[in-house]
């Protein structure tokens, strides 16, 4: 009997070769899990920049007062597995149908003073700044702009924070996030769908908004920090009906765009794909387009990374990259070593494989291979600290 088994050294030989060299559309979908793996923690205790879901759960709850929080532990104990995405979808749907009818404590009027509060409280947790000097956020960058390329990477990110525009500024990289104008800069749709720029310049999507986004008394939406926030995808029940409108709607036409592209290759990081708006129209254009691929690279092991999982599944395109084991070409098998693709891959290997696992699905160490494989970075990687990322 053969035992299936995925060679981790020449997946990463190959991975490898494409990231150095700047031949195909690279595209790369950052997630929430991301962010956690910046440790701005002070002696020698761990504490993410922004936290994950669960994180981001805990201190919304933590936040809220007196009766708003007695309503939202009373939502959170009628619900299975509860977090801030199923609490807030509650609580608005709460608002919508109860009227002057009081559940938990609170009528119509009360939840939607609720859902306000938890946005606002998101707003405030995601409004970091990046740490100065290294962190993954300035690698991908070192990444991009030590490649001389054919064509622009493009940045696709769920997350609302500014880390990647910080990340950028500080080293003086160009890029266009659909926004023109200098006073009040606005939001030019028309400017996404085609591709004029130099391919110097990144190309940005927020395909959930972001926290400098507001709209204008026209009711445009435009870059500020007046109401800023007030354009954001929350997490609830309603992201779809939001996506399918402008601004989003735009973005994420660009996405289906660049991936119905031929030859193009998306690298997910932090990202779980429980999004089930995101993971359809992965999969829709993956299987619209052989010639794309698509690599995730996930933290947890394969039977915790469902969702990805699932996709790779039906499209053999889609490779899942994970801890202990990969779906690729639609096969589910463990990693297993084999021979050194090249002369002292030992050292490459070492920057991805540690104690029988693959580390790559961590943001951090993920940044930083990208970076020593088109910056020419030497400075050897840190141990990968032990924390879940994302969901």
């Amino acid at each position: 009997m053969t035992n299936t088994v995925h060679n981790p050294d020449q997946y990463i030989f190959d991975f490898k070769h494409i990231i150095s060299h700047g031949r195909k559309k690279i595209g790369i979908l950052i997630g929430a899990g991301a962010p956690v793996s910046v440790n701005v923690g002070k002696a020698g205790a761990y504490e993410p920049l922004i936290p994950n879901v669960a994180g981001l759960t805990e201190l919304i709850r933590a936040g809220l007062k007196d009766e708003f929080k007695e309503a939202f532990k009373e939502v959170e104990k009628q619900i299975q597995n509860s977090n801030i995405e199923l609490a807030l979808s509650r609580i608005r749907a709460l608002a919508e149908v109860i009227g002057e009818s009081k559940v938990c404590g609170l009528n119509a009027e009360g939840f939607q003073s609720l859902s306000q509060q938890i946005c606002a409280l998101i707003y405030e947790i995601v409004s970091k700044h990046l740490p100065a000097g290294e962190n993954p956020f300035s690698d991908t960058i070192s990444w991009i702009n030590g490649i001389n390329r054919n064509h622009p990477v493009e940045i696709f990110t769920t997350n609302y924070d500014l880390l990647f525009e910080e990340a950028m500024e500080r080293v003086k990289t160009p890029y266009f996030d659909g926004f023109s104008g200098s006073k009040v800069p606005f939001f030019d749709p028309s400017s996404i769908s085609n591709n004029d720029l130099p391919k110097r310049w990144v190309r940005l999507w927020k395909l959930h908004g972001s926290i400098g986004w507001s709209k204008s008394d026209s009711g445009e939406i435009v870059r500020s920090n007046a109401d800023a926030g007030s354009t954001m995808v929350y997490p609830s029940h309603i992201k779809y009906d939001q996506t399918q409108s402008a601004p989003f709607s735009s973005l994420f036409e660009r996405l289906k765009n660049f991936l119905l592209e031929p030859d193009t290759l998306l690298i997910c990081s932090g990202f779980s794909f429980a999004d089930a708006h995101i993971s359809a129209k992965l999969s829709e254009c993956m299987s619209a387009n052989p010639s794309s691929a698509l690599i995730a690279l996930q933290y947890q092991n394969l039977d915790k990374e469902v969702h990805a999982a699932d996709l790779a599944s039906r499209c053999p395109n889609i490779s899942v990259y994970c801890r202990d084991g990969a779906i690729i070409n639609g096969i589910k098998a463990p990693w297993k070593l084999g021979d050194p693709p090249s002369k002292n891959w030992e050292v490459i290997r070492a920057e991805y494989w540690k104690e029988g696992q693959f580390l790559l699905g961590d943001f951090k160490l993920l940044a930083r291979f990208l970076a020593m494989s088109g910056g020419g970075k030497t400075k050897a990687i840190e141990s990968a600290p032990e924390v879940a990322t994302d969901e």
